[in-house]
């Protein structure tokens, strides 16, 4: 029988508390002892749910990576207000600020969860490939609207600006970066094709 809180939906409470410890202690911290303690469940509750830890490890990604819709149409939605360099600077905060820093690190600690994530993900690292994606259809959007030069290579800044953006937030043992540290990063890498 689970322990302490009722649990409406089991999968979500397991995830919710996965992100929890990933946020907080890193990826050498999440074990299936860990995550259920920290959803407040007993132990063979996460095993009820999943084939293995590597198996709950992989539908979390698929699950945070699924969460980025909602944040790719704001961004895109944000195309022709404020700043290019301003929206990119907030959507990549918003990205390393959230669990995907702890989930890249995830995915490079963990040799079976980048074997089952191959199976539905054959290419790239979820959550970084999917913000490149997001970061490249925005940067479409502003060159249709003459924001950026019709010429840049949109495919080329998204992931300079993903690579660019992880190494700003990797540290998670530091303050995250200031504001106008990201901005000046976005900034430099966008300079030659952002149009005021």
């Amino acid at each position: 029988m689970p322990t302490g809180v009722a649990l409406r939906d089991v999968r979500e409470q397991l995830f919710d508390a996965a992100e929890r410890i990933l946020l907080r202690d890193g990826p050498s911290a999440l074990t299936s002892r860990a995550v259920t303690t920290e959803a407040g469940c007993a132990k063979g509750v996460l095993h009820r749910h999943f084939e293995d830890f590597d198996a709950f490890l992989a539908e979390l990604v698929l699950d945070r990576v699924a969460r980025m819709d909602a944040q790719a149409v704001a961004l895109r939605g944000s195309a022709g207000s404020g700043t290019v360099a301003g929206n990119l600077a907030d959507a990549l905060t918003g990205l390393f600020e959230s669990v995907a820093v702890g989930i890249v690190a995830l995915v490079t600690f963990r040799d079976e969860l980048r074997a089952r994530l191959r199976r539905s993900w054959p290419v790239g690292l979820p959550v970084l490939t999917e913000a490149g994606a997001m970061i490249a259809s925005y940067l479409r959007a502003e060159r249709d609207l003459g924001r950026v030069a019709a010429d840049a290579d949109v495919d080329t800044l998204a992931p300079t600006l993903i690579g660019a953006g992880h190494l700003l937030f990797a540290d998670r043992t530091g303050a995250p970066p200031e504001p106008a540290a990201v901005r000046k990063m976005v900034s430099a890498v966008i300079a030659g094709v952002e149009r005021q």
